[in-house]
C-alpha cells in the first residue's frame, strides 16, 4: 500500500488519486515548448508505470500538447493498464490555420472528441476539460455540445481550465436549472507564489460543486530549488527559455526558496515535496498536477502525499505570498460584522 491519497472529483462519485500525472512533457519530437516537452515513448511508459504502482490513478493530457502527441503517448503507455486510469484530457486551443478549427463551438468540441479518442485509443474519456474561454461562442452551444458528447458515451465528467470564476458559476447554474451534466473540475495555476484563485474561483468552485486540479504547482519549476531567481536563464527547464509567465519578484521568490529549503531539510525531503504538501495540506477535496522529464524527478513528487507539515510551518509558507485583496474583498473583510462573526464560529 502507498502513501497516495484520494478524493471524490467535486461533487461527483469519480474518486481520483490527489496526485495527477500531467503529460505535457510527452512529445514524439516535435519542436513544441522544447524545454518542456522532451519525453519519449520509452521513458514515458515507464513513468505512467511508475505512477500507476504509486498508487496515482489520474492522468492528465490535452489535444494541445504536441499537437495530440501527449494523447498518443499516454494512450500506448498506459496499454492494457487503461481500466486502472481516469484520463482528462482537454480541449479548445488552435489546431490549424483553418477558419474555426480552434474554440468550444459546436464543430470543434465534438471533432476534437473524436480524435482524442482516436489517438488515446479508448472508447471514452473519463474527463473532458474545455481548456480555454471563447467568447466568440455561446456558452449555451458549447454545454449542449458537452452533453451530447456525454450522452453519446463518449465522455463521461466535464470541467474547465483558466475561467474566470463569474463565467464558470454562470455555466454550472445554466447547467443546473437545464438538467445537463455538471461541471465537476477546474484546472487552475495554484502555487504557493501564485495564490490568485483563493479570491474568487476558489469560493466559487466550493459553492458550485466543482474540485481543484491544481497547474504548475512548482511555478514551473523555481520552487524545486533548481533555480537561482536573479539567473532562470541558467536553469534546466521552461524558466530557463523564457517561460516566467508568472511574474514573481526576485525577493520573494528567493525568500519562498529559501523557506522551502529550510523545512525539507527538517523533514529529510526536496524542497518541491514541501511545496506540494502544502497545496494539498489547503483543502481535502484538492487534487494537484505533477510533471516530469525523467522518472527520478517524480520521487519528490510522489512522495507529497505522505509528508505532513506541522501547522507552524504551513503558516509560515502561507505568509510569504499571501494574494493581495483587491475590492471587493478588502471590502468585505474590513465590513465583516464582529459580533456575529463570533458568535457563529
Amino acid at each position: 500500500m502507498t502513501d497516495m491519497t484520494y478524493t471524490r472529483l467535486g461533487s461527483s462519485g469519480l474518486i481520483v488519486s490527489r496526485m495527477c500525472f500531467g503529460t505535457m512533457t510527452f512529445n514524439h519530437g516535435s519542436e513544441w515548448i522544447p524545454g518542456v516537452a522532451k519525453v519519449d515513448q520509452k521513458a514515458a511508459t515507464e513513468m505512467v508505470g511508475r505512477a500507476l504502482d504509486a498508487g496515482v490513478n489520474f492522468f492528465d493530457t490535452a489535444d494541445g500538447y504536441s499537437s495530440g502527441e501527449s494523447e498518443d503517448i499516454l494512450g500506448k503507455a498506459l496499454g492494457m493498464r487503461r481500466n486502472e486510469a481516469v484520463i482528462c484530457t482537454k480541449l479548445g486551443f488552435r489546431q490549424s490555420d483553418q477558419v474555426g478549427d480552434a474554440g468550444l463551438n459546436r464543430s470543434h468540441v465534438l471533432k476534437q472528441v473524436e480524435g482524442s479518442l482516436g489517438r488515446m485509443g479508448i472508447d471514452h474519456i473519463d474527463l473532458l476539460v474545455l481548456h480555454k474561454t471563447d467568447f466568440t461562442t455561446p456558452m449555451e452551444e458549447t454545454l449542449a455540445a458537452l452533453q451530447t458528447a456525454v450522452e453519446a458515451g463518449k465522455v463521461r465528467y466535464v470541467g474547465v481550465s483558466n475561467w474566470p470564476a463569474w463565467q464558470m458559476a454562470r455555466a454550472a447554474q445554466y447547467q443546473r436549472d437545464h438538467r445537463l451534466t455538471p461541471f465537476v473540475a477546474g484546472q487552475y495555476l495554484y502555487n504557493l507564489v501564485a495564490r490568485d484563485i483563493e479570491q474568487d474561483v476558489l469560493p466559487m468552485m466550493s459553492q458550485m460543486g466543482g474540485g481543484l486540479m491544481a497547474w504548475s504547482p512548482l511555478a514551473g519549476g523555481l520552487l524545486s530549488g533548481k533555480y537561482d531567481p536573479d539567473k532562470l536563464e541558467e536553469g534546466d527547464g521552461r524558466l530557463s527559455e523564457g517561460g516566467d509567465f508568472l511574474g514573481i519578484d526576485t525577493a520573494t521568490a528567493r525568500k519562498m526558496i529559501e523557506t522551502l529549503a529550510e523545512i525539507a531539510k527538517a523533514h529529510d525531503a526536496h524542497p518541491a515535496t514541501v511545496a506540494l504538501a502544502w497545496l494539498l495540506a489547503q483543502d481535502r477535496s484538492h487534487s494537484v498536477i505533477f510533471g516530469a522529464s525523467k522518472v527520478s524527478h517524480m520521487d519528490a513528487a510522489l512522495a507529497a502525499p505522505g509528508l505532513m507539515l506541522a501547522e507552524d510551518e504551513l503558516a509560515k509558507l502561507s505568509d510569504i505570498a499571501p494574494p493581495a485583496k483587491r475590492y471587493p474583498h478588502w471590502f468585505d473583510t474590513m465590513m465583516t460584522d464582529e459580533l456575529n462573526s463570533k458568535i457563529l464560529s
